[in-house]
C-alpha cells in the first residue's frame, strides 16, 4: 500500500473522507494522567472556542476526562473556498446542510471542548460540499 498525498489529506481518487482523531486523544490523555504532559498545556483552549462552546456547542454526555467536572460540548468550524478566513462556526443542523449543498468542497472541524477547564482536542475532520 502506498501513500500519496492525496490518501494523507483523506483524499484519493476524489473520493473524500473523514479523518478521526480519536487515537491521539486517547494517547494524550493517557500521557495526562502519566503525569507526563502537564494540564496546562492540555487546558489551553482559545476564548473564542470557549465562548462558541458555551453559546452554541452541542452538549454531550461524556464528561472531560481531564478536570472530570463538565460534560463536554461539541463545537463545528466549516472552513473552505468562499467561506471566512476564520471559518464558519456551525450551530444548526440547517446551517450544515446549506453548506452540505454548496458546489464548493469545504472541511468541517469538530472539537471538543470543557468550558470549565478549557480542555480541547480535535475530533475529526469531515468533508463537506461539492456536490
Amino acid at each position: 500500500m502506498s501513500f500519496s498525498v492525496g490518501a494523507l489529506r483523506g483524499s484519493v481518487g476524489g473520493a473524500r473522507g473523514i479523518v478521526d482523531h480519536r487515537l491521539a486523544r486517547r494517547m494524550l490523555i493517557s500521557e495526562v494522567k502519566k503525569g507526563r504532559v502537564r494540564v496546562e498545556s492540555v487546558c489551553d483552549a482559545h476564548p473564542e472556542l470557549i465562548r462558541a462552546a458555551r453559546n452554541v456547542g452541542t452538549q454531550t454526555s461524556t464528561q472531560c476526562p481531564i478536570c472530570e467536572v463538565a460534560d463536554l460540548k461539541l463545537v463545528t468550524y466549516v472552513f473552505g473556498h468562499g467561506l471566512p478566513a476564520q471559518g464558519h462556526c456551525v450551530s444548526t443542523a440547517k446551517q450544515m446542510r446549506k453548506l452540505n449543498d454548496r458546489a464548493g468542497e469545504a472541511n468541517a472541524y469538530v472539537v471538543e471542548a470543557c468550558i470549565e477547564c478549557r480542555w480541547n482536542h480535535l475530533l475529526r475532520v469531515l468533508p463537506v460540499g461539492g456536490r
